[in-house]
C-alpha cells in the first residue's frame, strides 16, 4: 500500500506557501541540537526590531504548526504505513517541529519561512541595523561633545532656572484658576442668557398667538366694516332714490282710465255707458281731499271761506264764513238717478272747487316772477275752463254726467300739476317729503 502513504510538509508562516525542507534537517547530531538551544547573545536579544512598522509586509502571520497525535480524526495526523516507517517519519517530524518551535520562541518571527520571505526579512533587519547604527554614532558624537565642553552649568543657575520654571508653573496655575473661574462665570452667564432666551421665546410665542388672534379679529372687523360700507352704500343709494322719488306721486297716483280721472285707481265720476258705484266715487273724493289738504299745508295756505276735512269716504267741507258757527257740508253722495235730491253734495263740490281756486292762485302768485309754471285748466267763479275756453261746473244736478265727469277729470289734472310743483319746490330746498295723514 505504497500509494496510501502520506508525506507531511510545512508551510511558510508568512505567505502560507508549501515548503520543501532540506534533507540535512532530517538528521543532525545532538551537539548541533544543543548549540541551537543555547540562548542568543544579550546584545543581540536586546535589539528591538521595528516589525510593527512593517505591518504591511508581515500582516498575515500564521501560527507555527504543532504536531499532536489524535485518534478522533478531527485534528492532527493519521499516518497509515508500516510500523517502522511511521516511527521514523514521526521522529523526523518531531525533530523539525521542535526546531521550528525553538526558533519561533527565541524571536518575534514564526518559522519556517520560504526563501523569498527570508530574504525580505533579512533586508528589513539590515535596514533596522543601519538606522540603529546611525543612532548609535550620533549618540556617541553627542557624548563626546558633552565631554569636551568646559563651561558646565552651575548648580545655582540650574536652581534659578528651576525656580523660574516653578514660578511660571505657579503663574500658569493661577491663570488656569482664573480662567476656570471665568469659565464658570461664562457658563453662568450663558445659563442666564439661555433662560432669558427661553422666556423671550415664550413671550414671542404668546405675542404671535395674540397677533394671530388680533389679526383674525381685525380681518373679521374689516369684513364687517366692508359689509357695513356695502350696506351703507345700498342704504345711501336707496335714500337717494327715495329723495328723488315724488312721495306725493307714490302716495297719490293720479291717472286716467278712459274718460275717467282716477286717483289711486278709484274713478271720480260716472257715465251712463260705464256707471261707477257710489262707494268708489266717495272713496275717490276722500283721497282727493287728503291730497289737497297735504298740498295746502306744504305751501302754508290759509283758507278764507271753506276748509276741506279729509275723512275717508265721508270727507266734508267746513263753512267758516260765519264767525262762531261751523257748518259741515258733505263731500260725498248717497245715490239717486242723477243726484237730483242731493244738493248738499253739489254745494260741497262747489266749496271744494273754491278751495282749489285759492290754492292755484297762491301757487301762481309764488311763481309770478318765473312765468313758466301755469295750471292747464283755469278755475274762476266756481267754474273750471278747458283749453277751448269751455267752462264746466261741478253741480251734478244741472249738468250731464259726461260734463260732470270731464270737469272732475280736469280738477284732478290741476291737482296733479300742483303736486308736481310742490314736490319740485321741496326737492330744491333739500327737505324730506313724507306722506301726510293729518289735516291742517
Amino acid at each position: 500500500m505504497a500509494e496510501d502513504k502520506i508525506f507531511v510538509s510545512f508551510t511558510c508562516q508568512r505567505c502560507s506557501q508549501s515548503l520543501k525542507l532540506d534533507d540535512s534537517l532530517n538528521s543532525f547530531s545532538e551537539h548541533i541540537s544543543a548549540e541551537l538551544n543555547l540562548p542568543i547573545h544579550s546584545n543581540i536579544s536586546n535589539i528591538d526590531l521595528d516589525l510593527e512598522s512593517q505591518a504591511t509586509s508581515f500582516d498575515h502571520y500564521i501560527p507555527p504548526c504543532r504536531l499532536s497525535d489524535s485518534r478522533n480524526g478531527t485534528s492532527g495526523f493519521m499516518l497509515i504505513s508500516d510500523e517502522n516507517e511511521v516511527d521514523l517519519l514521526s521522529q523526523q517530524f518531531r525533530a523539525k517541529a521542535s526546531l521550528f518551535d525553538h526558533l519561533s520562541g527565541i524571536s518575534d518571527i514564526d518559522h519556517p519561512l520560504c526563501d523569498e520571505c527570508t530574504d525580505y526579512l533579512i533586508e528589513i533587519l539590515e535596514q533596522q541595523l543601519d538606522v540603529t547604527q546611525k543612532d548609535l554614532n550620533a549618540y556617541c558624537e553627542y557624548y563626546k561633545v558633552l565631554q569636551a565642553e568646559k563651561d558646565e552649568l552651575k548648580l545655582t543657575e540650574l536652581e534659578k532656572e528651576l525656580q523660574d520654571i516653578s514660578d511660571d508653573e505657579v503663574r500658569l496655575l493661577d491663570e488656569l484658576e482664573a480662567l476656570e473661574k471665568e469659565e464658570l462665570d461664562c457658563l453662568e452667564a450663558i445659563a442666564e442668557k439661555e433662560e432669558n432666551a427661553k422666556k423671550i421665546s415664550q413671550e414671542e410665542d404668546r405675542y404671535w398667538k395674540e397677533y394671530v388672534r388680533h389679526k383674525r379679529e381685525w380681518l373679521m372687523a374689516e369684513d364687517e366694516g366692508k359689509s357695513l360700507e356695502c350696506r351703507i352704500g345700498a342704504a345711501q343709494a336707496h335714500l337717494d332714490k327715495l329723495r328723488r322719488t315724488n312721495v306725493f306721486n307714490a302716495t297719490f297716483h293720479i291717472w286716467h282710465k278712459g274718460h275717467f280721472g282716477t286717483i289711486n285707481n278709484f274713478c271720480l265720476g260716472t257715465l251712463p255707458s260705464a256707471p261707477i258705484a257710489w262707494a268708489e266715487i266717495n272713496t275717490a273724493w276722500g283721497q282727493t281731499t287728503l291730497l289737497f289738504c297735504a298740498l295746502a299745508r306744504k305751501i302754508n295756505l290759509t283758507f278764507e271761506r271753506y276748509r276741506p276735512v279729509p275723512y275717508g269716504s265721508h270727507s266734508y267741507i267746513e263753512d267758516i264764513k260765519v264767525i262762531g258757527e261751523i257748518k259741515k257740508i258733505p263731500l260725498y253722495g248717497s245715490g239717486g238717478t242723477k243726484y237730483l235730491w242731493d244738493t248738499k253734495f253739489d254745494i260741497g263740490m262747489m266749496a271744494f272747487l273754491d278751495c282749489v281756486q285759492q290754492f292755484t292762485e297762491k301757487v301762481e302768485e309764488l311763481e309770478k316772477n318765473n312765468k313758466v309754471f301755469k295750471f292747464p285748466y283755469r278755475i274762476f267763479n266756481g267754474k273750471i275752463e278747458d283749453s277751448d275756453n269751455i267752462k264746466y261746473t261741478l253741480r251734478a244736478t244741472i249738468i250731464s254726467e259726461e260734463q260732470w265727469t270731464k270737469a272732475l277729470k280736469y280738477l284732478l289734472t290741476d291737482l296733479k300739476w300742483g303736486l308736481a310743483w310742490v314736490a319740485s319746490q321741496f326737492d330744491s330746498n333739500g327737505e324730506e317729503i313724507l306722506p301726510v295723514h293729518t289735516v291742517v
